[in-house]
């Protein structure tokens, strides 16, 4: 893991494992405008270990989760969540997602 980065893990809850394969977007505010800021899709262990491809910067960032891939034919709510982070200090941020077909929640890990 980068000392600097932004890593996420997405875990399923209703499997109680970790959620493979679902496609994550990291974008940054600059002024009005969303600029691509890096992309990955979670591995076995649900986890992307850095999502920025250039130095991060504090300021307003986006993630965008898509998991309409991941659920498949599956009955399921949520297709895309897409949460806004406002990071202040220039160190790692961890922002782990808990999904399940139904429900989400996501908070600043460590």
């Amino acid at each position: 893991m980068t000392s600097a980065g932004i890593s996420t893990h997405v875990l399923d809850t209703t499997r109680g494992a970790p959620a493979a394969g679902v496609a994550v977007s990291l974008f940054r505010r600059e002024g009005t405008e969303l600029v691509e800021a890096g992309s990955g899709t979670t591995g076995e262990d649900g986890r992307v270990a850095n999502l920025l491809d250039a130095e991060r910067t504090t300021g307003w960032y986006q993630l965008v989760f898509d998991l309409a891939p991941y659920y498949g034919s599956q009955l399921h709510f949520f297709t895309r969540v897409t949460l806004d982070v406002a990071i202040a200090e220039v160190r790692h941020h961890h922002i782990p997602l808990l999904v399940s077909p139904f429900s989400c929640s996501a908070y600043r890990g460590s």
